[in-house]
């Protein structure tokens, strides 16, 4: 991270913390919801499949920036599918950049070549073992792992979503993460039940198992970028919210 950054988050915690101060640090766009995939706990894929024209987004990173906003993600559907004319998800992440966002991070499902070395981070889902992931994403995991290895840079961050299919791959993922060309770190949340995904959600002593594992790993090693301390918060659904 650069210097600049640093101080300018070093800034906000205290404006935050000491000064009770609410202001937000962190927003989204969604580029489209469109994808390629349909997985098993996913209900807003598809819905509407529109590509968001690269004017309105545009004017809504410059809002999200006018208000506070210094750390950018862009989502989807699967953002790697968006274009408009001859803008394409790198020209997102450059005229961010160029905006004045210190973070732009992309989300993927990880299926199309990761040629985005401009993003800070690329949170790629990877859902459990080659098995369990393609339970739930279908055949993918061979294809996901191969544009891994030929990924341009090295900011590709795992993204697991625990569910009760891949509970019990917590393991595989962390050590995937860990021995991985190209993988930074893994990141873990627990499935968001919608109201057709409701069987997959895990229980509160699931979820405490969940954690304890996650600890674990980290003691050994595993480069997993949750906080230990955000664990309670994680297992009881409850997050505290000190900006709007």
């Amino acid at each position: 991270m650069k210097l600049s950054s640093f101080l300018y988050f070093t800034y906000f915690g205290i404006k935050t913390i000491l000064f009770k101060k609410r202001e937000p640090i962190l927003g989204t766009v969604i580029v489209t919801d469109r994808c390629n995939l349909h997985c098993k706990h996913c209900s807003v894929n598809n819905i509407t499949a529109v590509m968001h024209p690269y004017d309105q987004i545009k004017k809504e990173m410059q809002l999200l920036y006018d208000m506070g906003v210094r750390i950018l993600f862009f989502c989807g559907g699967e953002t790697f599918l968006w274009k408009d004319k001859d803008h394409n998800l790198r020209n997102l992440v450059i005229e961010a950049k160029h905006m004045g966002f210190l973070i732009v991070n992309v989300v993927t499902n990880g299926t199309f070549p990761i040629d985005l070395p401009e993003a800070n981070l690329i949170l790629l889902s990877l859902d459990g073992d080659k098995q369990r992931h393609n339970e739930i994403r279908g055949n993918t995991y061979d294809i996901i792992m191969n544009n891994i290895h030929n990924a341009t840079a090295d900011n590709i961050c795992l993204y697991m979503a625990i569910n009760k299919i891949n509970k019990d791959c917590i393991r595989d993922v962390c050590l995937t993460a860990r021995n991985t060309k190209n993988i930074r770190a893994v990141s873990f949340n627990f499935h968001t039940p919608y109201p057709d995904t409701k069987e997959l959600a895990l229980t509160k002593e699931e979820k405490a198992t969940c954690c304890e594992i996650i600890s674990q790993m980290m003691k050994e090693g595993a480069p997993v970028f949750n906080l230990k301390n955000a664990f309670p918060y994680l297992i009881e659904n409850q997050f505290p919210t000190p900006c709007h």
